[in-house]
């Protein structure tokens, strides 16, 4: 039998109807040998009712004998289980059970996660519906539809599923649906470089093979023409937010594609690319991660060597540094440049570095480039509406800029996708439709997410956004705000539990000046900010004390451009605010810059701050806005606009028990 995915009980119907409660929780325990006293009773409570439901299913339909039926399944790659997964004919269905009388929007939003990510990663649910169903075990009736997940109690789920059932289809095949290579989800930036990394490649996750493949054979074309031909190359890529260009370029450099490609240079053999980053905070998650990832695969194998994640990806600056002293030359033949569009303008570069001689980085590149013996390409991934910092202002230009300046421009082509042609109008420019990356596959939604947060951070009227909103929950892309920071707390907590491989913490704006008499917390020690423990807070469990999910020390913008949490809580801060009568947001409440002479548009860069800080979350984010007067209209603009409110406890939806009619 081919290998299958981890589960605890898997069956048809009519067995787990004949099988005793006894004997499928045996099972359960000997597969989860960890699981807690806790998690054993809640078995013994709920095994006997889902065999008496179903078995009344059986009875009333007697064809349902032959559907499936899964306990406790591992998602693959993941260590989330829902409880039960039913291979109706027709609908999967995904149970969440909860001891309770009314669960709350923590618990809706749980088992929501599952199904879509069931609907969107695994390979047998892609043409078929998903239901998500949540049942607490203590009430009764059908208690309604929220978002589109059911709320069912137990007496009443049979009658339900019956419901469900196409009588005409034929179920998903259980031993198909176990397979282990079933469900492949593309994993989060930092799991897929520690993927790449141990494994050589990512797992071909059929969507995003699908939409990046093109890309990367396009690249690996223009190398492979650039070394036979000996000539120098600039290629920008493009892509919608979430479309995976930093994924390419990882994949680029480290996943063999240019392997054929290693030359020898005064005796040694060199590796012919580079990733580079000017983003410090995912330059030392991607090296914590790397680090990490080889002194555990050394453990496990003496014969490997330990390998350092600064030889995976290398920081921007540090790169300038050292080869922009004269007589040094890069040893790599392809440099590519993550988040392009933010280089380092010429004023910031010499400011960052001390040095009144040196130039834009586009510049330096460019002059890099021309040093390397023979034939160079530059890859530029470029982003959008994202720059943060003094100095990135400059966008693309910069690098035309930097090859019309050359001395040897003539000797450059540069390869764009169609809408980036213009731009480079003076010098050759192959339009190359497959350099734009048009579909997102880093997390479900991400457009959406991107435009809506575009719109809330331009103060677009609220009634053109609420659509949007409306688009994403039934998504299953999560919005929620509350005036409670501890609600905002609690539903986090709340809402993964269960699930110790998700990260969530706390995101702030670098700007504000408010949130600390708010209690929200911030790393500060003598009134000077310290280095932030981007690795340990992105990457690391609750056994770590740093970690993310203790909601113990916020990031802000600059920690967290990138990088992904699988949710987010946005501490809204006074240095972004809505005016209802203007219907403008203002930064007049922020902390201002040491150097005002360099900043172009204040005002700009907190909205691209606030752009960020809103799109982080994979899952969806919870937004704090604190319960003072100047932030009441912050408030009512974002709950006009359609995200939904947490109540003092964490939101508990707003039902009222009826029985199915």
């Amino acid at each position: 039998m081919a290998e299958r995915a981890i589960h605890g009980w898997a069956g048809r119907l009519v067995d787990l109807r004949t099988e005793s409660t006894e004997g499928i929780r045996t099972r359960l325990q000997q597969v989860f040998r960890d699981a807690s006293d806790a998690q054993v009773r809640a078995w013994d409570d709920s095994i006997p009712m889902l065999r008496r439901e179903l078995s009344e299913l059986v009875t009333a339909q007697s064809d349902a004998a032959l559907d499936g039926a899964v306990l406790e399944y591992e998602l693959p790659l993941e260590l989330r289980r829902p409880d039960v997964v039913l291979l109706l004919a027709g609908p999967v269905v995904v149970l969440e059970l909860k001891g309770k009388v009314r669960p709350d929007r923590a618990d809706l939003d749980q088992v929501a996660a599952y199904a879509r990510d069931l609907r969107s990663y695994h390979r047998e649910c892609h043409e078929r519906e998903v239901v998500a169903v949540l049942v607490p075990t203590r009430a009764r009736g059908y208690v309604g539809e929220f978002d589109g997940t059911h709320v069912v109690g137990p007496d009443h789920l049979d009658l339900f599923l019956r419901r469900l059932r196409a009588r005409e289809s034929r179920g998903v095949d259980l031993d198909a649906f176990l397979a282990a290579d079933a469900y492949l989800p593309l994993p989060t930036l930092v799991g897929a470089a520690r993927w790449v990394f141990e494994h050589g490649d990512l797992p071909r996750v059929h969507r995003a093979h699908a939409y990046t493949q093109p890309t990367i054979d396009a690249l690996s074309s223009i190398c492979h023409e650039a070394a036979r031909t000996r000539t120098r190359h600039l290629v920008l890529v493009t892509g919608v937010p979430g479309a995976g260009k930093t994924l390419v370029g990882l994949r680029l450099v480290h996943a063999r594609f240019l392997h054929d490609l290693v030359v020898e240079r005064q005796g040694k053999r060199l590796t012919p690319a580079v990733f580079l980053s000017g983003n410090g905070p995912l330059v030392d998650v991607l090296q914590h991660e790397i680090s990490a990832a080889s002194r555990k695969l050394a453990a496990e194998d003496p014969t490997r060597e330990v390998v350092s994640g600064k030889e995976f990806v290398r920081g921007v600056k540090d790169y300038v540094k050292a080869y922009s002293k004269p007589g040094r030359t890069p040893p790599e033949h392809v440099l590519v440049f993550d988040e392009a569009q933010r280089a380092w303008d010429a004023d910031h570069v010499r400011r960052k570095h001390r040095d009144p001689t040196m130039k834009s980085e586009p510049e330096h590149f460019i002059d890099f480039a021309e040093r390397i013996p023979e034939w160079c390409v530059v890859v530029g991934l470029v982003g959008t509406g994202q720059e943060i910092h003094i100095g990135e202002e400059g966008g693309l230009g910069q690098w035309r800029d930097a090859v019309r300046a050359s001395e040897r421009s003539s000797e450059w082509t540069v390869h764009a996708p169609l809408h980036l042609v213009p731009t480079f109008s003076t010098i050759e420019c192959r339009p190359t439709p497959a350099l734009n990356l048009d579909k997102e596959i880093r997390f479900h939604a991400a457009r959406e997410v991107h435009a809506l947060a575009a719109g809330i951070v331009e103060g677009r009227a609220a009634s053109t956004l609420r659509p949007l909103v409306a688009s994403l929950e039934k998504g299953v892309f999560h919005l929620r705000v509350t005036r409670n920071f501890e609600a905002a707390k609690a539903y986090l907590r709340a809402r993964y539990r269960d699930e110790r491989t998700r990260r969530y913490g706390i995101l702030v704006s670098s700007r504000d000046k408010s949130l600390e008499l708010h209690g929200v917390p911030k790393l500060k020690r003598e009134g000077r900010f310290h280095r932030f423990p981007v690795g340990e807070w992105f990457t690391s469990d609750e056994s770590a004390r740093l970690s993310c999910r203790h909601l113990s020390l916020a990031a802000s913008e600059f920690e967290c451009q990138g990088l992904e949490l699988d949710a987010a809580l946005l501490a809204w801060g006074g240095d972004f605010l809505f005016d209802a009568a203007s219907g403008c947001w203002s930064n007049d409440g922020a902390r201002r810059y040491q150097d005002r002479k360099s900043v172009r548009d204040s005002l700009q860069l907190r909205r691209n701050a606030y752009r960020v800080l809103l799109t982080r979350g994979r899952d969806g984010a919870v937004i704090y806005v604190p319960r003072e007067g100047a932030f009441d209209d912050t408030y009512e603009y974002l709950v006009g606009v359609g995200i939904k409110e947490l109540d003092a406890t964490g939101s508990r939806p707003p039902w009222t028990p009826r029985e199915l009619v």
